[in-house]
């Protein structure tokens, strides 16, 4: 995708980094407007706006992260996590599952088995009359 197309926004991060973490800004928050991008078809726009529309805020999806120190970092962080909700987005949905029946032998087997228990149960407590 384009980088023309992110809107990168900073601002502190809470957590780790010591003296610097009061004075840098080192949170990144990625923002990506899917249904403006020239990088999809129009058949790639209309999947992704139905599988992240949840995920869209005004439109826009947000991406942040916070969780190294320096900024560079978070936003190779947020860029890969973008990335991996676009592929995830964009990949084909699972063939839908074709319904199978238990086979013959199967359905003798469970059958054969519950007369077994069965018997064994109605063989217990019972003494006959003498």
């Amino acid at each position: 995708m384009p980088a023309g197309e992110l809107v990168e926004r900073f601002s502190r991060a809470a957590g780790p980094g010591g003296q610097g973490v009061n004075t840098t800004d080192s949170r990144v928050e990625l923002l990506f407007d899917p249904a403006a991008s020239a990088a999809f078809t129009p058949a790639q726009r209309e999947r992704v706006l139905a599988v992240l529309g949840d995920r869209l805020v005004g439109g826009r999806l947000s991406v942040a992260a916070s969780e190294r120190r320096s900024q560079l970092r978070n936003r190779a962080v947020a860029r890969e996590r973008l990335a991996a909700l676009l592929r995830e987005a964009l990949a084909p949905p699972p063939p839908p599952r074709r319904p199978t029946r238990p086979t013959r032998g199967s359905q003798h087997r469970r059958l054969e088995a519950k007369k077994r228990r069965s018997q064994t149960k109605a063989g217990r407590g019972r003494v006959p009359p003498h």
